[in-house]
């Protein structure tokens, strides 16, 4: 597939996120309300996002998922209500920028995945995708995500 399987050491990066339950079908909707309510919160604060936005995947039920809808910001900021303050953890992640569209994304997982295992690494946490650009910004194939991955 040639792909660019890359690990780095991370700091800790401060976000702001909210936390929901959804199926499959329902994802789409979710990630842009939420992405809307933490737009419009940060516009209430006068702060801007430091980084793309991402969605951090905790399990992988397509009929049970729970997720994270986060925007990356420059320091420490208040929650309020369904947007809480928090951080993507510091440590080791491999990571992989994909071009193409979100279906797509299956076997850069799975391609990944086997990478990890070929170099004694072990997944230890929520799956994060990046969103360096959107369906309603670019044609799918020209779609940019940064799958990472926590790993020991």
């Amino acid at each position: 597939m040639g792909l660019n399987i890359e690990l780095n050491e991370q700091a800790a990066q401060p976000v702001l996120f909210i936390r929901a339950r959804t199926t499959l079908e329902g994802l789409p909707l979710l990630i842009g309300e939420s992405y809307r309510k933490i737009a419009e919160y940060l516009a209430e604060l006068g702060e801007q996002l430091a980084n793309a936005p991402y969605t951090a995947y905790y399990n992988l039920d397509m009929q049970d998922l729970d997720v994270e809808m986060g925007f990356p910001v420059a320091g420490p900021l208040p929650g309020k209500g369904e947007v809480k303050a928090g951080e993507v953890p510091a440590g080791r992640y491999v990571s992989c920028m994909f071009k193409g569209p979100y279906s797509q994304m299956e076997p850069v997982y799975n391609e990944m995945n086997k990478w990890m295992q070929g170099n004694n690494l072990e997944p230890t946490g929520a799956a994060y995708e990046y969103y360096y650009n959107g369906p309603q910004d670019v044609p799918e194939s020209e779609l940019l995500t940064r799958i990472s991955l926590p790993v020991k």
